[in-house]
């Protein structure tokens, strides 16, 4: 599927994780559609020279605090009187199993509750302007398994990889429960892999994929990071929203399901109840 050149001139359109990476380039392309861009980012320089960039603004916020997502959204509805895209690109991987402040698994926290708690946070104004959610997962969803009574637990064993792609499997989840709470009111959301892109995310892996990315014999594999958001804009611009709508997309191309967790009705459900619970906040459905 190529990516349309759509207007979107009048848009507002929110990108986390915007700082750098992905994210930064979804916002030029995104702007340089017409939209107006909240550049959402955890770096207070790297966020305001990237909106500045893109004539877009600047907002600053840690995803590992539930305090600063829930000040980002208060000034997002403060200053956005309609939201027509949100961008969860958001998201990281840490070596060792870290506790944030409010309690959960840094990973966990980062990549799926405080990106759920923010699509919740704005929902009704989403709802209201018939929106697009679009989140970033990864192919590493496939293998990946989501034990609901550890992934969030302060203890116990810890795999670096095995907890980012449980993580991106909650990310398709959330996608799926999230379209079938909504069903109806006009709001679409999509989930979709970037390709394998040579971002920040990578500089808390393992060592020797580090080395491999920093490498010249990673160049054959790793696309830019302006290649790897063409999905996120395409998914944020098509006109195609039954097409989309609750779906996994491998790039530009949806993809079946390819682990059978995540098309779980049962666990996306228990998925939605436990990140409830967790972040304090109820919602649709």
């Amino acid at each position: 599927m190529a990516v349309q050149d759509t207007d979107l001139t009048g848009k507002t359109v929110v990108v986390t994780g915007a700082s750098s990476g992905i994210g930064a380039a979804a916002a030029a392309q995104l702007a340089a559609r017409g939209a107006s861009v909240a550049v959402v980012g955890r770096s207070p320089e790297r966020t305001a020279e990237v909106a500045a960039q893109v004539s877009a603004e600047p907002f600053v916020a840690d995803f590992a605090r539930f305090d600063d997502v829930r000040e980002l959204a208060a000034r997002l509805l403060a200053r956005y009187s309609r939201i027509d895209v949100l961008a969860n690109n958001a998201g990281g991987t840490w070596p060792e199993r870290t506790v944030t402040d409010d309690g959960n698994e840094l990973t966990f926290q980062v990549n799926h509750l405080s990106p759920f708690l923010l699509t919740n946070l704005l929902l009704e104004r989403l709802l209201q302007s018939h929106a697009r959610v679009v989140n970033t997962a990864s192919m590493t969803y496939r293998t990946a398994k989501l034990n609901l009574d550890t992934i969030n637990a302060p203890t116990g064993s810890f795999k670096q990889l095995g907890e980012y792609g449980a993580t991106k499997l909650a990310n398709i989840l959330f996608t799926r429960e999230l379209a079938r709470r909504t069903e109806g009111t006009g709001l679409t959301t999509a989930a979709f892999h970037p390709g394998v892109v040579a971002t920040r995310v990578y500089d808390t892996a393992p060592f020797g994929l580090r080395w491999f990315i920093r490498s010249p014999l990673s160049r054959p594999i790793f696309i830019r990071p302006d290649k790897g958001a063409e999905p996120l804009v395409y998914l944020a611009t098509t006109e195609n929203d039954a097409a989309i709508n609750g779906r996994y997309f491998h790039r530009l191309e949806l993809e079946p399901p390819r682990n059978k967790l995540a098309v779980d009705p049962d666990l996306a459900q228990r998925l939605w109840t436990l990140s409830e619970q967790v972040t304090g906040i109820g919602s649709v459905g």
